[in-house]
């Protein structure tokens, strides 16, 4: 079976987490492959509610193998409170593993995170703080350093330390922020060693004799294709690449064995951070969503900012993800509006525009072009078929449809399992 790749559609916080959980089941091996812990997956089950940052999120499943892949910069010390913290109540994680390839983030990379974003003032991006940048940045520049230099401790305290030394340079004579305590990270370091060394190997080669065995592999984005670094709304974007393609580039996976592209939308739009947002509500509506849809970061607690569903944008990331099929999420939060709306074009100085601008400040100019459709004043929460949901809904969501040109097969009207609606197999 080749590879199926669940990524995000819209500028993060889709609910990719929900749809992995419920996927995963079927495969043997759930793969992390872009991202770090500026990502959050949250995961509600039988087991409980759980808000993963760089942990797959099909790491419930108990035949599964859960692999953090190549293209993740993985933050050593969260990792590790991460694995307790699942642990503790009573996960078994003998399954995950991490690859050789992984850069690393290190306290130096969120200390140069937050002083770059603070000395940009108005321009600001508005990032996590959580060092994710600065760590792509010193992979792009050879300088990074990766998991598997772990597995030689001596190597991996020698790179720490030089690395560190000229971090500390740059913190207190170009950023003029505190320089961070070289002494004290080695010696953090090598406790990383002794923890995380035992989880790591070539997961890239293991991915590939999967695939050549016939074995389900699916493949987890993080953050949402409006956020990827090429074909996103730079620069308020991730520093990786999030769409489908990014799967194939950072787990060296060629795209012929991905057979299916699973892209997963809210019902509306959400957006955390600096950056244009056509369709953003500052009013009554967009506090009704922020509310009934408890959108609040997973990773910062951060208010989102929300907006009506931008078919523009959607169909955008439908596109260049080769999408196959179409995750709506969080149907149930627009229960009990009288209206809904859909925007289904731009206009720009004056000219009506239909496609998805790459120039970041053409998109802060772009006024949304909406159409009006009648909501659905009941609720969907209990719904567990489509011939269960509200004639409107069903409406909305044949719209949705419409205007992307790709099926919708999955439909969550809740944040757990159970709460989700399988119109057709997404695998079919």
């Amino acid at each position: 079976m080749p590879a199926v790749v669940v990524v995000g559609g819209h500028w993060g916080d889709e609910g990719k987490g929900k749809i992995i959980d419920l996927l995963a089941g079927r495969f043997t091996y759930n793969v992390r492959y872009s991202g770090g812990a500026n990502a959050g997956h949250t995961v509600v089950n039988h087991l409980g509610k759980f808000a993963l940052h760089q942990i797959p999120s099909g790491v419930f499943h108990s035949g599964v193998k859960a692999m953090i892949g190549a293209g993740v910069v993985l933050n050593p010390a969260t990792l590790i409170e991460e694995i307790d913290s699942i642990k503790s109540r009573g996960i078994n994680l003998s399954n995950l593993h991490v690859s050789e390839r992984a850069h690393l983030v290190m306290p130096y990379h969120l200390a140069i995170d937050k002083a770059r974003d603070n000395c940009r003032g108005d321009r600001r991006i508005g990032t996590t703080g959580k060092g994710i940048g600065p760590a792509y940045t010193d992979k792009a520049a050879r300088d990074g350093i990766r998991a598997g230099d772990m597995l030689d401790k001596d190597y991996f305290l020698s790179q720490v330390r030089a690395n560190a030394l000229i971090a500390n340079q740059y913190l207190e004579c170009v950023l003029n922020s505190p320089a961070i305590d070289v002494e004290e990270l080695v010696f953090q370091a090598s406790e990383w060693c002794a923890a995380l060394s035992p989880l790591i190997c070539d997961t890239e080669d293991l991915i590939r004799l999967a695939l050549r065995r016939g074995e389900w592999v699916v493949l987890e984005g993080a953050q949402g294709t409006l956020l990827d670094l090429d074909c996103g709304s730079y620069p308020y974007v991730t520093s990786s690449l999030t769409t489908s393609g990014g799967a194939c580039a950072y787990l060296g996976i060629p795209p012929k064995d991905i057979s299916h592209v699973v892209v997963v939308m809210h019902a509306y739009m959400t957006r955390v951070g600096e950056g244009p947002f056509p369709t953003e509500l500052n009013d009554d509506y967009g506090d009704y969503i922020r509310e009934r849809g408890h959108e609040f970061g997973t990773t910062t607690g951060r208010p989102r900012r929300c907006g009506w569903f931008d078919a523009i944008a959607s169909k955008y990331a439908a596109e260049i993800n080769g999408a196959t099929t179409i995750a709506i999420t969080k149907l149930d939060v627009l229960d009990g509006l009288d209206k809904v709306r859909i925007c289904v074009g731009y206009e720009y100085r004056g000219e009506r525009i239909s496609h998805f601008p790459a120039r970041s400040q053409v998109l802060a100019e772009c006024v949304p072009v909406y159409e009006e459709l009648d909501g659905w004043e009941t609720s969907t929460s209990e719904a567990k078929s489509w011939e269960e949901l509200p004639e409107k809904a069903q409406d909305y969501v044949r719209r949705i449809e419409e205007l992307l040109e790709v099926p919708v097969s999955i439909i969550s009207v809740g944040p757990a399992r159970n709460q989700t609606i399988v119109v057709k197999d997404p695998l079919d």
